[in-house]
């Protein structure tokens, strides 16, 4: 074929078309990205400055800065894509099948994963907290976006999924600055109770850790089969109650005992009658 013959002027005239038609459209979508991707940029950085302003934890920081950047993103996406003219109806039906599919393959992940938002964004419990939850309890080691973990008075390692521990019941020991020693003991019904009070007051007096405000409390609780029950109850510092509470437990009896006041333990009279022959 003869180039010279080639009539190429229909081409040039359909080129022309095309880019006087989509020249502005993609110009203005990259100018749109641009754009759009500094004003994400800086709305993330901005969204991690108040999350950081309100002591979140770094780790939920990180996470609902990275999640919204990238909605922003894929939004910003579509956006341009549209602008050149290409149909993304089919492209968000797509991408919102393969989130539910997604979303149903991972619904405990993503339970757990919400309860950890939760949990750090209203911080119910804290690194160092003692905490009780599920039927476990322990001091609380790390806190991550899916897991909790805990570690318990005798060193068993406990992880505990996000999910229930938002959405149950928990103890939190350590969320005050002061806690409640409680103890129980009984004396003897031949002992008055008058003289049991002096003497634990006395012990609970010598014993610094314990506050003076709220004051202590000595009562009594119940009449038992061999003692009269009673509850001592005393204020300390979140830090010192382990050991004000054996400490005080260990003192109880020598207290008593400089006041000749008796621990009764459970008897039995045998009462013996002999049959007459």
């Amino acid at each position: 074929m003869d180039m010279e013959n080639l009539d190429l002027q229909p081409l040039m005239d359909k080129a022309v078309e095309m880019v006087m038609l989509y020249a502005p459209k993609l110009i203005l979508a990259i100018v749109t990205l641009i754009v759009g991707l500094w004003l994400i940029n800086m709305m993330s950085k901005g969204i991690g400055f108040v999350l950081e302003k309100r002591s979140l934890d770094v780790s939920l920081q990180r996470w609902l800065t990275t999640i919204l950047s990238i909605v922003l993103k894929a939004c910003l996406l579509i956006s341009v894509i549209s602008m050149i003219g290409v149909q993304t109806t089919s492209f968000i039906a797509m991408l919102g099948a393969a989130g539910l599919a997604i979303g149903l393959a991972l619904q405990g992940s993503l339970t757990n994963f919400a309860g950890g938002v939760l949990i750090l964004f209203f911080k119910p419990y804290k690194v160092g907290d003692y905490i009780k939850t599920n039927g476990e309890e322990g001091f609380v080691e790390s806190i991550d976006i899916f897991y909790t973990f805990l570690r318990t008075m005798d060193s068993r390692h406990v992880i505990l999924p996000n999910g229930p521990l938002a959405n149950g019941n928990l103890v939190n020991y350590t969320m005050d600055e002061v806690r409640r020693v409680e103890l129980s003991v009984g004396i003897s019904y031949h002992n008055r109770f008058e003289d049991a009070e002096t003497a634990l007051f006395k012990m609970i007096g010598e014993e610094s850790r314990v506050l003076s405000d709220p004051p202590p409390f000595i009562g009594v609780t119940g009449y038992g089969d061999s003692s009269i029950d009673l509850t001592i109850r005393a204020w300390v510092k979140n830090a010192d109650y382990w050991p004000v509470f054996f400490d005080l437990n260990k003192r109880i009896k020598p207290a008593l005992d400089n006041a000749n006041i008796s621990i009764p333990f459970p008897q039995r009279d045998v009462h013996l009658f002999q049959k007459a022959t």
